[in-house]
């Protein structure tokens, strides 16, 4: 644990990273959705449209995609919080990046059906974004 502990740097551009991986982890999970339905040319005129006819695990994908984007703007609100209010640098950033691999670790488990490992991270993932919030409290009082 301690080894993945020292790949987070101090600075607010691995925070800022983590933010950008997390915005794209929805394109990522669309892309997969497409991939495994077997997306083509042709279904590009209405993709949500092929998207919400697929089934098992390309629509478990789209379903992972549409849960990424709904839980993105709390995690951009919790980051930039504890920025804001001075939060240790090194505290954000491993709650950050813990949050993108939690939230990676949802997805493969959104899409191979593990439907109760998947709410303990999702779960887990949104108390990342809480610790932030807490933690930004703490810091302003």
């Amino acid at each position: 644990m301690n080894a993945l502990l020292e790949l987070v740097s101090d600075t607010a551009a691995s925070a800022i990273w983590a933010m950008v991986a997390a915005s794209l982890l929805p394109l990522a999970m669309a892309l997969t959705a497409k991939a495994i339905g077997g997306f083509n040319l042709a279904d590009n005129a209405h993709p949500r449209d092929f998207l919400q006819g697929t089934t098992g695990a390309a629509a478990r994908a789209n379903a992972a995609q549409q849960n990424s984007y709904e839980t993105l703007p709390i995690f951009l609100a919790a980051v930039l919080t504890a920025m804001l209010f001075f939060v240790p640098q090194s505290i954000i950033n491993i709650l950050a990046w813990l949050y993108v691999l939690i939230r990676i670790g949802f997805c493969v488990a959104y899409i191979t059906n593990l439907a109760t490992f998947r709410s303990i991270l999702w779960v887990l993932s949104i108390a990342c974004c809480l610790m932030l919030f807490y933690l930004a409290i703490r810091v302003s009082i």
